[in-house]
């Protein structure tokens, strides 16, 4: 009888753990999609950007998501999101491209700061994926970067629509799978429910965010 009390005990314990998790998850998600919705008509609170939230994460931070995006200029995550000091963990590359500096640093935010949720954040004209579609050599370290983005465009060929605009949803969707698959850490969080990875394209045009359905 002990037994099965203590088995029971543990399913409750994990069952809430999870259902609590997702629902951290979704109130997390909510505040991008609602601060990005006030970007993009021009209703920006600029929120937790005073003095006193400089004061107030001087000692430590909470933040409540990870961006990984481009470094694109035109895709600054806490301004397309409506965010401020301490509310977002932002790593940025060209073209989110991921190796084990980025990795490290979205496990530190996952493990030790216990960041519930990640964004793949892509966008539209990105230069990173269009110099792929495009092909050809290139000067520096820009090829080993390219490099990494070639088999989305490789997929993106087989669609119909816009080679780059397929190749840019092409990439987020491999790099929510490449954080998916990153052992220790991130996997295991993800397979117990601790932490969601969200892929998002982002419209230069009319500044809204789209939610990639995984």
């Amino acid at each position: 009888m002990k037994a099965h009390k203590f088995l029971f005990t543990v399913a409750l314990i994990l069952f809430y753990s999870s259902f609590f998790a997702q629902e951290t998850d979704s109130g997390s998600l909510q505040k991008l999609t609602e601060g990005n919705k006030r970007f993009a008509e021009g209703k920006l609170l600029h929120q937790n950007q005073l003095p006193q939230r400089r004061i107030e994460t001087a000692n430590g931070q909470n933040p409540f998501a990870v961006i990984l995006s481009c470094s694109d200029s035109r895709v600054p995550p806490e301004i397309i999101f409506d965010q401020g000091l301490g509310d977002l963990f932002v790593i940025r590359t060209a073209g989110e491209v991921v190796d084990d500096f980025e990795l490290a640093s979205i496990e530190y935010a996952v493990e030790h700061l216990h960041v519930e949720l990640i964004v793949v954040l892509g966008h539209e004209k990105c230069g990173a994926v269009d110099a792929a579609v495009k092909g050809g050599e290139l000067p520096g370290h820009l090829g080993k970067l390219i490099s990494e983005i070639e088999p989305a465009v490789k997929q993106a060929k087989k669609q119909e629509g816009d080679l780059l605009t397929n190749a840019v949803h092409e990439n987020i969707f491999r790099v929510v799978k490449q954080l998916k698959n990153s052992e220790p850490i991130i996997k295991e969080l993800v397979e117990h429910n601790h932490l969601q990875i969200k892929g998002a394209y982002y419209d230069l045009d009319d500044g809204k965010v789209n939610f990639e359905k995984q």
